[in-house]
């Protein structure tokens, strides 16, 4: 058995491996958790623009009410079905992005916030500020 110089007798030199360590989410000056208070933060205001769209997708509706229900033929038609359509599309954006930021307030909980799902390693604080909802490094995306 070959062994390093650095190794003692009959111990095989290791190679260690990166155990990937969860990114810190308390500010140990301040008791504070940064990372958690800025994702309450987009948790709000993704509600209340998911709260406003879903009004915004009721008034549609109820203008439309009263109108002509044949949108190719109605001068106003295609302008009330995009105007659905966006709302919707907007909607479900809001929806996504409300879920993304549950799961990443969780990732704070367990201690995984801010490490790559893919490969373990840290993601870089610059890719948590561009998109706080990050799952993985951008190696790994």
């Amino acid at each position: 058995m070959d062994h390093d110089q650095t190794s003692p007798p009959g111990v095989s030199a290791c190679v260690p491996v990166p155990v990937p360590v969860p990114v810190p989410v308390t500010d140990p000056a301040a008791g504070r958790r940064p990372e958690l208070e800025s994702l309450h933060a987009l948790r709000r205001s993704t509600t209340s623009r998911l709260a406003s769209l879903r009004a915004e997708s009721a008034d549609i509706v109820e203008a439309a009410r009263g109108q002509n229900g044949d949108d190719e033929h109605d001068p106003d038609g295609a302008t009330v079905a995009f105007e659905r359509a966006q709302v919707l599309a907007l909607t479900r954006d809001a929806q996504t992005l409300l879920a993304e930021v549950d799961a990443a307030i969780a990732r704070v909980d367990r201690g995984t916030y801010g490490v790559c799902e893919a490969c373990g390693e840290r993601i870089p604080a610059a890719r948590l500020d561009a998109r706080p909802t990050a799952r993985a490094c951008v190696g790994c995306a």
